[in-house]
């Protein structure tokens, strides 16, 4: 993919386990609005992680975008709302929409609200895979190793995921 002059690639992952269908297509919908060339992963249902609660659908969402980071997590905040998400919902816990930024080009960043690349990529399937879908030729920034090639040796084992149809943009 080439990249406009100051644009990155950004990979959201995706995920709801409160009328998934319903709110990935509408939390998809306003992403692809947002940004025109987003490309979305399969969607895929998997049990909750870190606590008991129903199955989510999880998906990774790639776009580009010339915009700072700050710019796109408020606006994946503004969609998560739309979604019905509070705010400042607890962590482990049932949601509407959960939109969190995997990678932002190659930026390692570590802040009180956020570390990129996200340290969950690497360990879950359900970020991992999708990811790996959409982008198998992204190096992670700190790895130094392609996302398809950390898919490939990923102990997938321990954490089933089911393929699920829902429409997207």
């Amino acid at each position: 993919m080439t990249l406009a002059a100051g644009h990155v690639r950004v990979f959201v992952g995706a995920g709801s386990n409160v009328e998934p269908e319903r709110h990935l297509a509408h939390a998809c919908a306003q992403i692809a609005h947002s940004w025109r060339d987003a490309q979305f992963s399969r969607s895929y249902r998997n049990v909750a992680v870190g606590f008991d609660g129903p199955e989510f659908i999880n998906l990774v969402v790639g776009f580009s975008t010339g915009q700072p980071l700050a710019a796109v997590i408020a606006r994946l905040h503004a969609i998560e709302t739309q979604c019905g998400r509070p705010r400042y919902a607890p962590k482990w816990a049932s949601r509407t929409m959960d939109l969190d930024v995997l990678m932002f080009g190659d930026l390692v960043e570590k802040t009180p609200d956020y570390t990129l690349p996200r340290p969950d990529l690497l360990k879950r399937p359900y970020m991992l895979g999708p990811m790996a879908e959409i982008a198998p030729e992204v190096v992670h920034p700190t790895e130094q190793r392609t996302i398809g090639e950390l898919w490939e040796k990923f102990d997938r084992a321990g954490h089933q995921m089911v393929p699920v149809e829902i429409t997207l943009p």
